[in-house]
């Protein structure tokens, strides 16, 4: 009996998990310049987003998964009249973004498009806000998404920095989920420890293999990318 009592334990999670977690619901961000960088980047960001709009291969992948579907106080997917549960509007807006490979680069030991992250961001920001519209209270602020954008940014650098994921077949897209994640939860209102576990589930709920965006055996990008976001652990399944 003891021994099953043990085995029932839960242990404490990774300290890389709590890291994250501490570092997303507690660390506030100072920088003037960071914040002016992330406006720089959302508006690159946008205008990617809308050029791909040009380009039926995008487009035809975009909009509710029942055609005609709208949701009430839904997402909307910039330059489009779609208004989408945020899990769908994630992944419209992180595949107008990736879909011409435009947008910001990072190169580290992993590379990697942060700018990603604003597929999950956007989506979750505009949905938070028009539900509080709806019941009379204030929307987010735009300073309250360049706050995620700069978090999910440096969340996804650093961890780039020394660890290459291409080198052992996993898509370089992890770290966009990872990142977007950990930030979406905290949007949502998740505290510290619901952080660590949306996190935790980030990292072990599948994951697109390097053989996806590769020579023949190609798969958008775009895909990938987009629908990496919002994981089952971030919206409390």
């Amino acid at each position: 009996m003891s021994n099953n009592v043990e085995l029932n334990q839960r242990p404490d999670p990774d300290a890389l998990l709590v890291q994250i977690a501490d570092y997303v619901d507690s660390t506030p961000i100072a920088s003037a310049e960071a914040y002016n960088t992330a406006r720089n980047c959302l508006m690159d960001t946008l205008g990617c987003g809308l050029l791909a709009l040009r380009f039926p291969e995008c487009t035809k992948h975009l909009g509710p998964l029942v055609p005609g579907t709208t949701v009430r106080h839904g997402a909307r997917v910039p330059g489009t009249s779609h208004e989408l549960d945020p899990v769908t509007a994630a992944f419209n807006i992180g595949c107008i973004i990736r879909w011409l490979d435009f947008n910001d680069t990072w190169l580290a030991a992993e590379w990697g498009h942060p700018s990603d992250n604003l597929g999950g961001i956007l989506a979750t920001a505009d949905y938070l806000s028009r539900v509080a519209v709806a019941e009379g209270k204030p929307p987010l602020t735009m300073r309250d998404v360049l706050t995620a954008m700069i978090k999910a940014h440096e969340i996804q650098g650093v961890l780039a920095l020394e660890n290459s994921f291409n080198r052992v077949g996993l898509d370089h897209v992890l770290l966009v989920r990872v990142a977007s994640t950990a930030v979406v939860t905290k949007m949502l209102g998740g505290n510290r420890d619901q952080i660590i576990d949306a996190v935790s589930q980030a990292w072990v709920d599948g994951c697109a293999l390097r053989t996806t965006p590769c020579a023949e055996r190609r798969f958008p990008q775009s895909w990938a990318a987009g629908g990496c976001h919002l994981p089952r652990g971030a919206v409390g399944e």
